[in-house]
């Protein structure tokens, strides 16, 4: 693992829209990372009012009627949160005039190879000098990235009167401007995919250019798929004077919330090309860089700027955590689902919790519940998920639609909407009925039930959250939508903070499952159930593009596979794996890949 490194070697990726919402005012004071959700400007006006109460802080609500609220909701949590994170880290130091306890336990957190770490057991087997500690802990204590993302994909666009507004205030656009105008020092974390508009929108905030050390007040994290989507769009924000400061790579499938799928690339080899071409990506793009900021009259920086590599999506053992940064030479390495089995780190209901601690592997699926089209992994039996299948059985299908984020629907209006709302699913099931006659009572079902499954997840990812705080539901109701990786179903435990990043560094474990699979096994498990369930909605026989698209995606699976079988001497020496029994479950995976029949 690597020896110069000062802080925590994980980090918390954003969970929901409200599972993480405050997650940094609970772990950035140990020097923790994590990622706050910018979809629901509601919830985060409801979270600052609690805030301000708790803090005794002042509070005026900021209303819907007056001009770019949006943005200033989110403005105004971030600074609360913003204030509240580094008084909590400044008391944490001047504990040590006390108790130290919290000092202890910042240090207890961290992974033993950490300098901070070395050098406070250096400094007080020397010294009891509180002033001395003191002084030395403001020198080289590390606070935690109080980070943000967005959806790139939920920018809809906001309409006065039906008459559509100026593309600044569509719904990312609104968010973006709010972390611009606030007070953090962190990152925004674009994710879901390239919004050239979007991108182009924040050259309009100093913040996000460097200055002549390289340093920004607000830095663009990227989550990415592959390499080629790093160099297209570095290069984009290059040619305008931005920089990327880190590219986030997530495995596609073996991941919670929205499962963006790769055409059968897996994680490993991505993470190869990244570990190999590093240097390149940094001379290409910061050649490119330069030319823009000479441009248009911007300060250069001396030397080319950092860049860091990181990833996420099914790590499970410190092992694999391990591995990831001495093997790929990642930055850091993301823990998600895991973490909500921590109430001390996310925000969420105990019976939805429980529910997730219970689970196995045939409850955690990638389901179309999402009304953005795109697979979206999920819990069976949540209570969101209950409450639309009673309704659909009464005859109701449908949300009423009361946030709207996530409109991207024309089929039968002029202006976006959801489909998951009555009014879409109205008129779809109206256009189902009409070719009634035409179809198997079969074929009707299924497409009656791809129409109606839909959830209204703007509501159901917030409600959870806002029920654990006894906050108001009026508008979101009582159901709880969840978005666990597949990975939870080897974690069974509520635990500590302290236990759970114990786990991440080898000191407990917590995962007691021993069928649980190698983190790269199962990603290829579930591409592979993944691509069966696309052949089997194809047309028969599979033809044309879909043809060459299934034999793409194997040809990269099994590329994949040979690769993995390659690495197996690594993978012995730094997971600790049977060789002979990781073989065996890879060429069961290579005939499970060579039996899909077009």
């Amino acid at each position: 693992m690597k020896e110069a490194i000062n802080g925590h070697t994980f980090h918390i990726p954003v969970m929901g829209i409200g599972f993480t919402i405050d997650t940094p005012v609970k772990v950035a004071k140990y020097g923790i990372c994590s990622v706050m959700s910018m979809v629901d400007d509601l919830i985060v006006e409801k979270m600052r009012e609690k805030y301000c109460a708790k803090f005794d802080f002042p509070f005026e609500a900021i209303s819907t009627k007056i001009e770019d609220y949006r943005a200033k909701r989110f403005t105004a949590y971030f600074d609360v949160v913003d204030v509240i994170v580094k008084k909590s880290f400044e008391d944490l130091k001047n504990s040590i005039h006390e108790t130290g306890t919290e000092v202890n336990r910042y240090m207890d957190l961290l992974p033993d190879i950490s300098k901070v770490k070395k050098g406070f057991k250096e400094l007080t087997a020397r010294t009891s000098d509180t002033r001395e500690i003191w002084t030395w802990l403001q020198d080289n204590l590390v606070l935690g990235t109080i980070d943000v993302n967005i959806m790139t994909k939920l920018d809809a666009a906001q309409f006065i009167k039906k008459e559509k507004q100026e593309a600044k205030f569509n719904d990312a656009h609104s968010a973006l401007r709010g972390f611009a105008n606030s007070k953090l020092q962190s990152g925004v974390v674009l994710s879901a995919g390239m919004n050239p508009r979007l991108y182009s929108y924040i050259g309009e905030f100093d913040d996000f250019f460097p200055d002549e050390n390289g340093k920004v007040e607000k830095s663009i994290i990227l989550k990415v798929s592959d390499y080629r989507s790093a160099l297209i769009q570095g290069k984009f924000f290059a040619k305008k004077g931005l920089w990327v400061s880190e590219y986030r790579i997530e495995s596609g499938l073996n991941c919670g919330g929205h499962a963006f799928a790769s055409d059968g690339f897996m994680l490993g080899p991505i993470l190869e090309e990244f570990r190999t071409d590093r240097e390149g990506l940094i001379s290409e793009i910061h050649g490119m860089l330069v030319t823009a900021l000479e441009a248009k009259g911007r300060t250069v920086p001396k030397e080319p700027m950092d860049l860091k590599v990181t990833t996420q999506g099914g790590i499970g053992t410190s092992k694999e955590h391990e591995f990831l940064l001495d093997y790929y030479k990642v930055d850091k390495v993301g823990w998600a689902s895991p973490f909500l089995l921590v109430p001390e780190v996310t925000n969420i209901d105990e019976p939805t919790r429980l529910m997730l601690r219970d689970a196995k592997e045939k409850d955690l699926y990638l389901s179309k519940t999402s009304p953005l089209g795109i697979p979206f992994n999920t819990l069976r039996g949540t209570s969101k998920s209950k409450i639309l299948w009673e309704n659909v059985a009464k005859g109701k299908p449908g949300s009423p639609c009361p946030k709207k984020y996530l409109v991207s629907n024309t089929e039968y209006t002029d202006i976006p909407i959801c489909k998951s709302s009555i009014k879409y699913q109205k008129q779809k099931i109206e256009e189902l009925d009409a070719q009634k006659a035409e179809l198997t009572e079969d074929k009707y079902k299924k497409a009656y039930n791809t129409i109606v499954e839909k959830e209204c997840i703007c509501v159901g990812l917030v409600s959870g959250t806002l029920q654990n705080e006894e906050l108001d539901i009026k508008i979101e109701g009582v159901g709880v939508s969840i978005c666990p990786g597949p990975n939870t179903a080897y974690f069974s435990e509520i635990i500590s903070m302290d236990k759970m990043v114990g786990h991440i560094y080898g000191k407990e474990n917590v995962m007691t499952d021993p069928n649980r699979p190698n983190m790269f096994l199962k990603e290829i498990k579930i591409y592979i159930d993944y691509l069966r369930d696309k052949m089997e909605d194809y047309s028969k026989p599979i033809e044309g593009k879909d043809a060459k698209y299934v034999t793409d995606f194997k040809l990269n699976l099994n590329d994949g596979i040979e690769y993995y079988s390659n690495l197996i001497g690594e993978l012995k020496i730094s997971l600790e794996v049977s060789t002979e029994d990781f073989l065996t479950h890879l060429m069961k995976l290579k005939e499970e890949l060579k039996s899909l029949q077009g």
